[in-house]
């Protein structure tokens, strides 16, 4: 019997709602220290350039309490570098970022930022930090990518999960099962996530080659009604294949 997929749990809008308010509550190390009570693989923060809800002291704090795995999604640029190497989170995912978007909007160019992209990964991996790099479910990307000494991507879910027709989705689902298989013949590990919820996510789970997914918002809203313990446990028996 395959191994269910790996679990990681985004606290990013436990500090939404904190920041709505700039005040102390509700703290996301609490809500990660609940999710990994409630079996979570792992906690995702996402430290943006603007702060909108993520601060450095929330990283801090977090490194030093996680007992699972912190994964620091984050721009790649040279500031989140210095940060990253300074906390050292177990794992960064290099994701792309705009001031403007709502959330991350889709996966990050390497093709078009190469250079850039090939520096942040040796300065992170000088650092003896993992890296995987967020990207579409694109072969040409995925290729890129290998080339790199990345060993980990993580394909963005959104299209499928945005999918407003069955067979939409059916497609979408199957265009990630054919770049997962691609990138594990080309010898990376294949996490996923974005805009996956307790609806959707049983698609995704029975492909063969995805290790994790990184699930955030569907998590922290059904965690506002029920609390975060049942929140994380009704998603992990979902990821049980």
């Amino acid at each position: 019997m395959q191994d269910p997929v790996r679990l990681g749990v985004n606290v990013d809008h436990i500090a939404t709602l904190r920041e709505a308010r700039k005040s102390r509550e509700p703290d996301p190390l609490a809500a990660a220290l609940l999710a990994e009570m409630a079996g979570a693989d792992g906690i995702t923060v996402h430290l943006r350039g603007d702060r909108r809800h993520i601060q450095e002291r929330d990283v801090e704090l977090l490194k030093r309490t996680v007992k699972t795995r912190l994964n620091l999604e984050m721009a790649a640029n040279p500031a989140m570098v210095t940060i990253a190497s300074t906390h050292k989170p177990d794992h960064v995912t290099l994701v792309p970022e705009r001031r403007e978007e709502v959330t991350t909007e889709g996966g990050l160019d390497v093709l078009l930022n190469q250079n850039l992209i090939r520096k942040t990964v040796v300065d992170l991996k000088e650092a003896a930090i993992t890296v995987s790099i967020f990207v579409d479910p694109d072969f040409d990307q995925i290729k890129t990518i290998s080339k790199l000494g990345v060993g980990l991507i993580e394909i963005n879910t959104a299209k499928y999960a945005e999918a407003g027709r069955e067979e939409q989705a059916v497609a979408e689902a199957e265009k990630i099962a054919q770049m997962a298989r691609a990138a594990a013949k080309l010898g990376l590990r294949v996490l996923a996530g974005h805009g996956l919820d307790y609806r959707n996510v049983r698609r995704i789970t029975a492909i063969p080659e995805i290790e994790e997914l990184n699930i955030g918002h569907s998590i922290v809203a059904r965690a506002a009604l029920v609390g975060m313990t049942r929140a994380v446990g009704e998603m992990k028996d979902l990821l049980r294949r």
